[in-house]
């Protein structure tokens, strides 16, 4: 059986970025797996600009970050990749089974990280109703189509959700010359940044629904209409509201779920708000010797970040294979109220730490309060946007201030 010091599953910016933080912190033997036939990921069918500048200090589009991801770790022989590899199953013994052209195998690694990235909630996810017909996409794929393959999924487009995928392929779909007739969003806000809203809507003066949802589709085989109603508070349609609007496609972007089959196959404990594992402050989830990062830990709003935590990650696991370095998980972080997660979920003393958290609604000119026993910290903030990631150092001499337990909320 073939052993290495780090399995990495994933060959995208965090499976990159957190082979590169392993091995210059001493891990000799890494192998990164990817069921693509080429590094990169998602990133591949991302052509639009507007990534690297956190990273590599210049704009770069999707395929060009990914590149300068692999210039960095391509020429190592420490670093393995496995292309067009399935995992089938992993255990607590850090065996990992694949299956690739060469047939099935099992491999072991000192540590495992999980670097999959996330997945698109689908039609059924969402109870859509109507026929499954032709014309219904995630917006995820429809931009696989449109990019790599060279496919337009339709001439009269609506978009679900204005989640940045989405929002990118309204522009997109419109600069191939379809019809895009509007974006519809059931919160009263958009999920999006707020860069995407401006160059991709209002640039293109593509309608934005707040508080609407689509009800249903028609047409068989083809779609031919959908159903948009208002909805109110509680996210209820209200009666009257409905409408029906001529398409033939509909791109859902509702929403995006680390993808953590493997660790949930394994009973490894999950946040049911971020839908991503439990970790602590060396993103160790709580299988010993199984990590995770990127998107396959929460869903980032920028690949930057995605590559950044990766790395963090990967120097993490070097310390845990070459010094045992396994850090206590003695005090855990708690999202109150305005706040939907934190991550990591617990923190020890003894180095600063880098958590991460997004709020469930927009605020204006309010305060995040940090607090955990007689410790406080408040913070003022001009705005807090769901659509963002928002980012918080904490410096060692703090944390051992904190009781078991550390306390995150909004103080309007």
């Amino acid at each position: 059986m073939k052993e290495y010091d780090l399995i990495v599953i994933g060959a995208g910016a965090a499976g990159m970025s957190a082979a590169l933080g392993a091995y210059e912190k001493g891990l000799r033997k890494i192998l990164i797996i990817d069921r693509d036939e080429e590094y990169g990921g998602i990133l591949q069918q991302c052509i639009h600009n507007g990534f690297g500048l956190h990273t590599f200090n210049k704009e770069l589009s999707g395929p060009s970050f990914a590149t300068e991801c692999y210039r960095q770790i391509k020429d190592n022989p420490c670093i393995e990749f496995a292309y067009n590899t399935v995992v089938i199953a992993t255990s607590a013994n850090h065996e990992v089974k694949i299956q690739s052209k060469k047939g099935y195998e099992t491999i072991r690694g000192k540590a495992i990280a999980i670097c999959a990235g996330s997945k698109e909630r689908s039609a059924g996810a969402i109870s859509l109703k109507g026929a499954r017909t032709q014309g219904v996409y995630t917006a995820g794929c429809a931009q696989k189509y449109a990019n790599i393959k060279g496919f337009m999924v339709g001439k009269k487009v609506f978009i679900l959700g204005s989640g940045d995928i989405g929002l990118i392929m309204a522009r997109r779909m419109t600069l191939e010359g379809a019809k895009v007739i509007g974006v519809a969003e059931i919160c009263p806000y958009s999920n999006g940044l707020a860069r995407n809203v401006k160059q991709c809507l209002e640039d293109f003066d593509i309608p934005l629904y707040l508080s609407h949802t689509v009800v249903s589709v028609h047409g068989v085989p083809r779609l031919k209409s959908i159903t948009l109603a208002e909805v109110d508070e509680k996210r209820q349609v209200i009666k009257g509201s409905e409408r029906e609007i001529e398409c033939d496609c509909l791109l859902l972007s509702v929403g995006l779920l680390p993808d953590v089959g493997l660790l949930d196959e394994m009973g490894a404990k999950l946040d049911r708000f971020s839908k991503g594992p439990v970790v602590n402050d060396q993103y160790q989830t709580s299988i010993p010797g199984y990590f995770a990062c990127g998107n396959a830990l929460h869903v980032h709003d920028l690949v930057d970040y995605v590559a950044m935590e990766a790395k963090k990650c990967g120097e993490n696991i070097a310390d845990y294979v070459l010094n045992h370095n396994e850090r206590p998980l003695s005090i855990k972080t708690k999202a109150s109220r305005g706040i939907g997660y934190v991550v990591p979920h617990y923190l020890a003393e003894g180095r600063d730490v880098e958590i991460s958290f997004r709020v469930s609604n927009i605020y204006h000119d309010v305060s995040l309060k940090l607090s955990s026993g007689s410790y406080e910290k408040v913070i003022r903030k001009s705005a807090l946007l769901p659509s963002e990631m928002v980012k918080l150092n904490l410096k060692k001499e703090d944390i051992e201030k904190f009781a078991d337990e550390l306390v995150l909320e909004v103080v309007e």
